[in-house]
């Protein structure tokens, strides 16, 4: 199961040297193999007998921060998606993506982002989960971004780091709180200890700011207006991102977490509340798109809203409904994504307004097409996977029974018929306003970049695969129900959940009447849209959430660019002053309220006339580094306070440290020597008196908050020394005779390699603007 997660990423390193020969063979073909194992290997797990699988892998056990994967029925349905849509993306992308495309460096994406994804899905540890969660969004931004010499492109993945990764943070404050309150870092030992979590006094807030990190990442109102900017990615990565994988994360965490939260009723109020809304508004605002792909985004964003209203709703029936959409969604979603792909491929453009009749050159998509939005809108059809699902969100609207009937949950409870009928007719307007505005009516071939044909058959098998996983869910529901649907269920409801799946129930079933009406009112809106579409310059008329949030960051811009600029005038010697008086201020205040002057000379060894010596030829060195006027002098003189350093080392029985001080000053000595040479003499510089003033006080305290950190660290004892630990186990656990190199590089080993990651950051940076193409000089 490790290699599995870890395979995509090992892979990703790979790529590069593979695109060197992409003019010989695509390396979409390399990478495609990669999802389908993965899937082959999981798919192994299902069958009417699966139990949950528990794998663990040591990483940092001192901080109970370990490699913990888990799978379950959920876990085992999103592992199939992340894996099964990847590997039919990636086969896709072979014939979308031309090879004079930056290949290496889009399969090298696609493939982090699937070993994150899959990541999420699979963890148990928590802080392990919040890794790969950041990963998601890193590795999004790159892919929405892939075509980064369009600004729109720009534009989408900067919006979508933001407000994905603002979630991502109060997701981890989220962690951190149950963490400390359950002292565990894994998430099935959590839900155990559920009521501790909710008797807590800070259960509101964790559950905001758990609900927070997930609405920003599923695009739920009002954090929804990141989706559709991020549709000017390639679609390859529209049908991957948007219909299977990073939008339903946020979807993961609430159903992941709702065997322990789904028993409060601030969780139904809200994420019943903000699901209903987002359907609404999500399928509202479809119907007034033109280009093709932004019809699906915000159709993306009424269907995300339908499963996360279904997981507010909590009850068994919802629950099932929920897991069997997410599944379905993926099928006709990501085909229809495809679609538009195809369309834009061989048409030259997405704008709905300058297409239509396509059905006449592209016979085969348009086939896909329809039996995509159809199975979409939740035609009553038996062959169609996504009636099923919408009428047991319908039953399920109906049916809530287990949720107390007063207040404001009452008040919810009676609206949400109505409101998901409302969402629904707007469902199927754009799912039919998709498929006739393309592919029926008159063409306008005039008004086409080139003239419409049928995809090559490379570029269809994937959407031909997806549709047709619509149509055998339609026609065969059972065969997924015992052994997938119901085992993703019960981990969801954290019980056993059994529901059949039937096509006809009668005439007088509530949720077929419900169908009935959401196909007549839709049909009717659909052939009067001219005439209510300006109903659209109302609501939303000029209020925008795009608006406010163009108008937060500029203001941000604006006003971080005004500070920036209050200090930032060029001067060295500013820079430096602000730094030293900044940490000099923080650091004197926090001892003064944590009492941290204290001096305690009941514990100093004896000072020998040596160590006099050479401490006093230290001060006379830093001193006359003041008050030579010549460069080399100053550091020359300076290395004699660096070495009388290593004399004291001696002195106190420290000859590593003495050696390594030694080392350290001769090289710091050598590179200034070399590097000073090349600059210009130092001249006395005429200051003012007032900032003479400023930089003696800066400079005298300075140093003696250094001295009195030094003395306090000495003299107070807040916690039990450590170095009786170091001495018992140095050699035990570290293998080494030398003390300080074991604590270097095994006890603190994740500050070492950190240090190192930022050196090494550094270095590349530095790289980077050496190799950087300065201006040419013109002739």
């Amino acid at each position: 199961m490790l290699l599995a997660v870890l395979l995509p990423f090992i892979i990703a390193i790979i790529i590069p040297f593979l695109s060197k020969w992409k003019d010989k063979i695509h390396p979409g073909y390399f990478v495609t193999i990669i999802p389908a194992l993965i899937f082959i290997y999981f798919a192994r797990f299902l069958g009417s007998n699966f139990e949950p699988v528990m794998r663990e892998y040591s990483w940092i056990p001192s901080l109970d921060i370990n490699m913990v994967f888990y799978l379950d029925g959920l876990s085992l349905l999103f592992v199939l998606l992340i894996s099964g849509i990847g590997a039919l993306v990636a086969f896709y992308s072979i014939f979308y993506l031309h090879k004079s495309e930056q290949l290496g460096h889009f399969y090298v994406y696609f493939l982090l982002f699937m070993g994150s994804m899959l990541g999420v899905v699979l963890s148990d540890n928590v802080f392990v989960l919040y890794s790969f969660w950041e990963f998601t969004s890193l590795s999004s931004f790159l892919l929405i971004g892939f075509w980064n010499y369009k600004k729109e492109s720009r534009y989408g993945a900067l919006k979508s780091m933001l407000i994905t990764v603002f979630g991502g943070l109060s997701l981890l404050g989220a962690l951190v709180f149950m963490t400390v309150l359950t002292n565990t870092t894994s998430i099935q030992e959590m839900i155990s200890q559920q009521q501790l979590i909710l008797n807590s006094e800070y259960f509101p807030l964790i559950l905001a700011l758990l609900l927070l990190g997930a609405f920003t990442k599923s695009a739920q109102f009002p954090f929804h207006i990141w989706l559709p900017d991020a549709m000017e990615a390639p679609t390859p990565v529209s049908a991957y991102l948007h219909s299977a994988t990073m939008v339903k994360a946020g979807i993961y965490l609430v159903a992941r977490y709702s065997p322990m939260l789904s028993s409060s009723d601030w969780f139904f109020i809200i994420v019943s509340s903000v699901g209903i809304i987002t359907l609404c508004w999500g399928s509202y605002m479809a119907v007034r798109q033109t280009d093709l792909k932004g019809i699906l985004a915000f159709s993306t964003i009424s269907q995300l809203g339908m499963i996360m209203s279904m997981l507010g709703f909590g009850t068994k029936v919802a629950v099932f409904a929920a897991v069997f959409h997410i599944l379905n969604h993926a099928t006709f979603k990501g085909s229809l994504f495809m679609v538009a792909g195809i369309v834009d491929h061989e048409a030259g453009t997405r704008d709905i307004r300058k297409l239509g009749g396509l059905m006449t050159y592209l016979p085969i998509t348009a086939t896909l097409a329809l039996f995509g939005t159809f199975s979409m809108a939740g035609v009553p059809l038996p062959f169609l996977n996504g009636f099923y699902s919408k009428e047991l969100f319908f039953d399920a609207s109906l049916h809530l029974d287990e949720i107390a009937n007063v207040g404001v949950v009452g008040f919810i409870k009676m609206l949400l018929p109505y409101l998901a009928v409302f969402g629904s007719i707007f469902t199927f307007v754009y799912s039919v306003y998709f498929f006739f505005g393309t592919f029926r009516g008159k063409s306008h071939l005039e008004e086409l970049p080139k003239k419409p044909h049928e995809a090559p058959i490379g570029m269809l098998i994937s959407p031909i695969i997806l549709i047709l996983g619509v149509i055998l869910i339609g026609l065969f529901p059972k065969w997924i129900n015992e052994p997938f649907i119901a085992h993703a269920a019960s981990a969801v409801k954290g019980l056993e959940v059994q529901k059949e799946i039937y096509f006809w129930h009668g005439f007088l079933y509530p949720p077929l009447i419900m169908s009935i009406t959401v196909l007549v009112f839709g049909t009717v809106l659909y052939l009067s849209r001219k005439q209510w579409a300006p109903v659209y310059r109302i609501i939303p008329g000029v209020l925008s959430m795009n608006k406010f949030y163009d108008g937060l960051v500029d203001r941000l811009e604006t006003y971080s660019s005004t500070v920036t600029k209050g200090y930032m005038n060029g001067s060295l010697g500013r820079y430096v002053r602000l730094v030293l008086a900044a940490i000099l201020i923080v650091t004197f205040a926090f001892m003064a309220i944590t009492g941290g002057f204290t001096v305690d000379t009941s514990n100093l060894a004896d000072v020998s006339l040596p160590e006099i010596f050479v401490a006093i030829t230290m001060v006379i060195a830093a001193v006359g580094t003041i008050l030579t006027n010549n460069r080399i002098t100053a550091i020359l003189i300076l290395g004699v306070v660096g070495y009388g350093l290593s004399m004291l080392f001696v002195l106190y029985r420290a000859p590593d440290l003495a050696l390594t001080q030694l080392i350290i000053e001769t090289v710091t000595v050598a590179l200034f020597l070399l590097v000073f040479y090349h600059l210009p003499k130092l001249r006395k510089k005429e200051e003012a008196a007032s900032t003479r003033m400023l930089n003696l006080i800066i400079s005298v305290g300075f140093g003696a908050m250094m001295t009195m950190i030094a003395i306090s660290a000495h003299s107070s004892k807040w916690f039990e020394s450590i170095s009786s630990y170091f001495i018992d186990n140095t050699y035990k656990l570290g293998g080494g005779d030398n003390m300080v190199n074991v604590i270097l590089v095994d006890f603190r080993g994740l500050d070492t390699l950190f240090e190192i990651v930022v050196l090494g950051i550094a270095a590349m940076a530095i790289y980077g603007l050496i190799r950087l193409p300065g201006k040419k000089e013109e002739k």
